[in-house]
């Protein structure tokens, strides 16, 4: 098992990766040394890793190879999921549209998620292909 600071898994091409790397990410935060009350918010970094991974399913080449990455840093976590694809990923940065999605589109939504609950997020190439990040800060304590 990979130590409480970074974990690597590969994932399957296929549907079955989105909730494997759900469940990755939340044993890995769970795991964190911190208090449970300034960790970054679990829910969120499942909902970001979910689209994240689901895109890299969805817009890559069956059977390409999909990588999970969660990094925890003190100051919070930090998810890259690798493809190999090396195209980047849609707009990752601030769209004027961003604040009136098109109610009716059934895709394009997953990056907006990301954009929006992150603390920051991004593309950067890889020797094999690409990685989509995005980072969660942890939340201050109360107090």
């Amino acid at each position: 098992m990979p130590d409480a600071s970074a974990w690597r898994i590969a994932l399957p091409h296929s549907a079955a990766a989105v909730p494997m790397a759900r469940a990755l990410v939340r044993t890995a935060l769970a795991e964190l040394d911190t208090a449970p009350d300034t960790a970054p918010d679990s829910d969120t970094a499942e909902l970001l890793t979910a689209e994240l991974v689901a895109n890299a399913v969805e817009h890559t080449r069956p059977g390409a190879p999909v990588e999970l990455v969660v990094e925890l840093p003190a100051s919070g976590c930090r998810v890259e999921v690798h493809d190999g694809d090396p195209r980047p990923p849609g707009d990752l940065a601030s769209r004027l549209d961003d604040t009136h999605p098109d109610p009716w589109q059934e895709h394009g939504r997953g990056l907006l998620l990301v954009r929006t609950l992150s603390s920051g997020c991004g593309h950067h190439p890889t020797p094999h292909g690409k990685a989509v990040w995005f980072t969660l800060a942890g939340r201050p304590a109360v107090g």
